[in-house]
């Protein structure tokens, strides 16, 4: 069976106006999965589930981001932390009873 992607228009009731229409527009940039560059022409509301799935992949992008930034920042904060303890221990003088 050979699936074919229909004109009609469910907006309003009868086969695509194209660029006669607001929500006709033009996607550009790379597939993230092949790494090819993509343009192309069709319904904004056409592209909504491939738009969704591009904006999760960035959020789940930025989260990693975001997670190993914390990660680099809890090392930094422990080593200051040693540090600082330990330029503590050397400069308090010793209680002698």
């Amino acid at each position: 069976m050979h699936l074919r992607v229909g004109d009609f228009c469910p907006l309003i009731g009868k086969d695509c106006i194209q660029l006669q229409c607001k929500f006709f527009c033009k996607i550009q940039g790379k597939d993230i999965n092949t790494g090819k560059d993509v343009e192309e022409w069709n319904c904004s509301i056409a592209f909504l589930p491939l738009l969704l799935i591009e904006n999760s992949g960035q959020q789940r992008q930025t989260g990693a981001a975001v997670e190993s930034f914390r990660n680099e920042m809890v090392k930094a904060n422990e080593t200051s932390h040693q540090v600082l303890l330990a330029q503590m221990r050397s400069s308090t003088p010793m209680i002698e009873g």
